[in-house]
């Protein structure tokens, strides 16, 4: 359920998983968002050649910065991430770039963008709904050699919600899909989502929690982190975050 006070320190400070769920925004119309971002972001922001692309880019961003700026009383545009992957470039999953900090993860997909914040490494994917050409194929090529002795996802939906949770727990890594999805097993459909195994020698080493979400009609979505158990998970307005920032006058 919706914080009550989605702007306020309770909800960028809560423990556990607080995820916030926002829309796009226009560029062109949010300067304020904009000019939080590094040079970095900017750069990025500027490449992008469709309006939905930047929308979902420039939200995504700005709204984590506004989230962790608070949680660790920082100005947003003041927050510092560092981007090294293990090759050494700064192309990598972003992180705070001071030791002890919070863990986040966002995830923008259609007309919604998303934002994990936890004190345990978390990865946080949603996609949208749209139609799939060939979901028996698409299943094959992301299901473990266990999960194929099993029925395949029957619909669209279904496929959907295996990948989300799949894609959520290659961000708990940092290695994306780098790492292929059917090195995981995950629980059985109509089971709780729990993950089972994670095959080769270089596997992530666990245990990993991992929890789905339904935060708009048609998007289905799942979040995962290092633990035994789920964390308390709760959702907040990052419409909300976004519309505060905005200059009065």
């Amino acid at each position: 359920m919706p914080d009550p006070d989605p702007t306020g320190p309770s909800a960028a400070r809560a423990t556990g998983c607080a995820i916030w769920w926002a829309r796009p925004i226009d560029p062109a119309g949010r300067s304020d968002l904009v000019g939080l971002l590094d040079e970095h972001e900017r750069t990025r922001l500027r490449a992008f050649r469709k309006p939905d692309d930047a929308g979902r880019y420039l939200a995504a961003h700005a709204l984590t910065r506004l989230v962790l700026g608070e949680r660790t009383a920082t100005h947003p545009a003041g927050v510092r991430f560092d981007r090294r992957c293990r090759c050494g470039a700064q192309h990598g999953k972003p992180r705070l770039d001071e030791p002890g900090a919070p863990e986040f993860s966002f995830t923008h997909s259609g007309d919604l963008v998303g934002l994990a914040v936890a004190d345990v490494a978390v990865g946080l994917d949603a996609e949208h709904h749209r139609t799939l050409s060939d979901v028996a194929s698409m299943a094959e090529h992301v299901s473990s050699p266990a999960e194929r002795l099993r029925p395949a996802p029957a619909t669209t939906e279904e496929f959907l919600r295996v990948w989300t949770r799949k894609e959520a727990l290659l961000k708990v890594t940092g290695e994306g899909l780098s790492r292929p999805m059917d090195s995981i097993t995950l629980s059985p459909p109509g089971t709780p989502a729990a993950v089972l195994g994670w095959a080769g020698d270089d596997a992530p080493a666990g245990p990993f929690w991992l929890v789905d979400l339904t935060p708009r009609l048609r998007h289905p979505a799942a979040v995962a982190g290092l633990g035994a158990v789920a964390p308390p998970v709760t959702e907040h307005d990052g419409d909300a975050v976004l519309r505060a920032r905005r200059p009065h006058g």
